[in-house]
Formats: C-alpha cells, sequence, structure tokens
C-alpha cells in the first residue's frame, strides 16, 4: 500500500485533478474547502481520502462526482473536464459514469428496494422489462434477493447500505465514489460492506474512492491512501 498524491504507475489515467479548489464565504470569512490538490487516479485503483472533520475529503469527493464545481483548477475524468460540462451533460455523467455511496444510505423512504435499485435505469430510459430483471440480479449480488418489497425502514442499516450499493452500481459505472460508507453502521456489518465493495472493485474493474476517517479500515482495504488538511493534501 502506498500513500501520497501520486500512484507511483504507468498507464491510463482514470480521474485527475489539476490544482482544484473550491473556496467559499461564510460571512466574511473565507472557506478554502479544497486548496490546490492535484493527484491521478488510474483505471481500478480502490483508494482512500484520509482526514478529520473539515479536512476537505467530502468536498473534494463531491468535485469528483460533478456534484460541485470547483472556484478554479480542473477535474478531468477519462479525459474530460467536467467544469467544462453543460448542467445536461453534468447530469449524464453522473447518472452514466459515477456511482454513490453515501453514509446516510439516501433511500427513497416510499419505494420498495426494487423501486430504488431501478430509478437510476429509468433516468436511463432503460426498457421498464429490462429494469426488473437488472434489479433483482443486482440485489441478489448483495444478499438481498428476498427484500425486493421491503421498504428501507424495514430493514437494518446494513441492508440499507446494500440496496445502496446496488443501486449506485446498477449502471455499471466506471467510477464507484463512498462517502463514509461504514459511517453508521457497526463493525461487523462495515466489514461485509467493505467486502463488497472490494469485491466490485476486483470483479468489475471500476475505479473506487472511498472518504474515510478510519485509517485502519482504509489500511484493510484499499491500495493507496490519500491524505487531506486543511484542504491540502499532506504527506502519509
Amino acid at each position: 500500500m502506498s500513500s501520497g498524491s501520486q500512484s507511483g504507475q504507468n498507464g491510463p489515467i482514470a480521474v485527475s485533478t489539476k490544482q482544484v479548489c473550491r473556496h467559499y464565504r461564510m460571512g466574511e470569512t473565507l472557506i478554502r474547502a479544497v486548496d490546490g490538490v492535484s493527484l491521478e487516479l488510474r483505471p481500478g485503483e480502490f483508494v482512500a481520502l484520509l482526514g478529520s472533520s473539515g479536512s476537505g475529503k467530502s468536498s473534494l469527493l463531491n468535485l469528483i462526482a460533478g456534484l460541485d464545481r470547483p472556484t478554479s483548477g480542473s477535474v478531468i475524468v477519462r479525459g474530460g473536464d467536467l467544469a467544462a460540462l453543460s448542467r445536461e451533460a453534468l447530469a449524464k455523467y453522473r447518472l452514466r459514469t459515477v456511482g454513490m455511496v453515501f453514509q446516510s444510505f439516501n433511500l427513497i423512504p416510499s419505494m420498495t428496494l426494487m423501486e430504488n435499485v431501478e430509478l437510476p435505469m429509468r433516468f436511463a430510459e432503460v426498457e421498464r422489462d429490462q429494469r426488473e430483471g437488472l434489479a433483482r440480479k443486482a440485489l441478489d449480488r448483495v444478499g438481498l434477493s428476498t427484500r425486493l418489497r421491503h421498504r428501507p425502514a424495514e430493514l437494518s442499516g446494513g441492508e440499507q447500505q446494500r440496496a445502496a450499493l446496488a443501486r449506485a452500481l446498477i449502471n455499471r459505472p466506471q467510477l464507484l465514489l463512498a462517502d463514509e460508507p461504514t459511517g453508521n453502521l457497526d463493525s461487523h456489518t462495515g466489514t461485509e460492506i467493505m467486502e463488497l465493495i472490494r469485491e466490485f472493485n476486483q470483479a468489475l474493474g471500476m475505479t473506487v474512492v472511498m472518504v474515510t476517517h478510519e485509517r485502519a479500515l482504509a489500511e484493510r482495504y484499499v491500495k493507496r491512501m490519500i491524505f487531506l488538511a486543511d484542504g491540502k493534501l499532506v504527506g502519509g
């Protein structure tokens, strides 16, 4: 396992940031959430962003996800600069290129697990008769084949995160971005989720970027750790 901003490998680049910044004002104070970060991620890498609360981990992840735009600098994914994309193109990028998993699961309470997992496919205009079969297969793969018609409130936290992972992967994204995916789970359930993420990283070859404050967790699962403090890359 390595740490720092460079992977030490040759080959194509999946994601790169070049002196990317995200600054905003809170009253008279300028907050430098991300401050001049440059890094490169290779296809198929499993990377952790580590740092204390407020270090810029989630802000950087949101820039890579296309959920926020940089104040300056660039985020380049598969050769395309996200800042140059229109709102419509950015929405398509989030739908087809990126899958996201959050600490709070973000499942829609009124929908069944099947409906939650089908949702990205509906946005992608996948035919209805295909959606159900793909959703069943995805939920079976994360061990939820008997929970298809349940709603999120009827499930444990671990089951909800499994469903969220199935939804994130349903459109076969090139990037899986996970923001504290085990933060609301006990250690045993968190381990199960991490094993699933590692399995998908290895089986599907997707690039995985995980935000966490747990170094021991990162050391167990990821190939490279990137440390942030006060919005900047720091040594590991």
